[in-house]
């Protein structure tokens, strides 16, 4: 897979080109020939067409240009970008920006990510609505993040090795992934297929000529017993506030680094960020976002099963980003706290991640 790539072309509104089309040379033209290969119908004189070699044949022109600008010289202030940067984008602004924010993230984490999930990151100041651009605020740019293609992490034989060495280690391992992880980004888990299977078993019951055609994944059966039993307990919040403590008493054992992975992820996911705008207020999307992470118990048990069935829709309409937020890039305090929204977002999958690997090759 793919990580966040500067993949997406900048939009036209942005990177218009107009170009004129180079005029052809004169094969049979009487004179001397100009360099450009442009010729003159007469020997050169004082009066001679001019050589049309120094004349650009393309032009680029950036819409709202200024705020760009803005962007990167922000960019540069905060030590992201530079003088060699900006040579590499040809000029352009809008590549700038987005190079300046990616290449903070770091190689490593850019392998790391396009190994297992397929990020897309832009910067813009318009924002999709009711299949229209618009604007997403006078003076206002957005940092989107979308996400083009789902991780997966099978977590079964991590809970049951987990389990055997602790009772209630592996339910205290699960939960505090999940609820970490809903804290940032969008995943498919067992709750998601739960509601799926929900809403498969009203139609089944609203259809009553084809009731008995119906067949059901049964999730609840999917799931390990010690998941099944935390499942009905009231106190969820507690619930999970004991698994940390769980957790951390055994971080120096048998399973510290997958431990330590998680216990990290839940830090970061509880790290205050200022609410900032989202590109679209009223949340009427289409449909709701590819998740950044399918997480199954088994290769192809029930959560994968609804969510092969689900993924199908998933991207037919405007579905929301995986991250969005809007900025004033002539606001240094606006501008880190967009930058430090990304970072946390980068830092989440990348613990994510490298624990996801970890697994596999355990």
């Amino acid at each position: 897979m793919q990580s966040i790539s500067h993949g997406r072309a900048a939009p036209q509104r942005c990177n218009g080109t107009t170009r004129r089309p180079r005029q052809p040379s004169s094969r049979c033209a009487i004179g001397p020939v100009a360099s450009s290969g442009v010729a003159t119908l007469a020997p050169a004189f004082m009066q001679a067409l001019p050589v049309l070699a120094a004349i650009p044949t393309a032009y680029d022109h950036e819409l709202r240009a200024e705020l760009l600008y803005d962007l990167c010289a922000a960019l540069v202030r905060e030590g992201l970008a530079g003088p060699e940067l900006w040579r590499k984008c040809g000029g352009s602004s809008v590549v700038f920006a987005e190079r300046a924010i990616m290449e903070s993230i770091g190689e490593d984490r850019w392998n790391l990510l396009q190994r297992n999930v397929e990020y897309h990151l832009s910067v813009s100041d318009v924002a999709e609505q009711d299949g229209e651009e618009t604007l997403v605020g006078r003076g206002r740019l957005a940092v989107t993040i979308e996400c083009g293609g789902a991780g997966y992490l099978k977590i079964g034989p991590a809970i049951a090795a987990l389990e055997e060495e602790v009772a209630g280690l592996g339910a205290a391992f699960y939960w505090t992934l999940i609820y970490a992880l809903y804290r940032v980004m969008r995943i498919y888990g067992h709750d998601d297929a739960l509601q799926y299977e929900e809403r498969m078993r009203e139609y089944a019951e609203e259809d009553e000529e084809s009731r008995g055609q119906y067949e059901f994944p049964e999730v609840e059966k999917a799931l390990p017993e010690c998941i099944r039993k935390s499942l009905k307990k009231d106190d969820h919040r507690g619930f999970v506030r004991d698994a940390r403590r769980l957790l951390a008493q055994h971080r120096n054992g048998k399973y510290r680094s997958w431990i330590e992975h998680v216990l990290k992820i839940a830090r970061l996911s509880r790290v205050r960020m200022r609410s900032n705008s989202c590109v679209r207020e009223d949340g009427g999307y289409d449909s709701i976002p590819l998740p950044s992470l399918l997480v199954a118990f088994k290769d192809h048990d029930a959560v994968v099963a609804c969510f092969d069935e689900e993924s199908q829709y998933m991207l037919e309409g405007d579905a929301e980003p995986s991250l969005s937020l809007t900025f004033s890039p002539r606001k240094p305090e606006e501008v880190k706290q967009a930058i430090q929204a990304v970072r946390r977002f980068v830092a989440v999958n990348t613990e994510l991640f490298e624990m996801v690997e970890e697994l596999k090759r355990s």
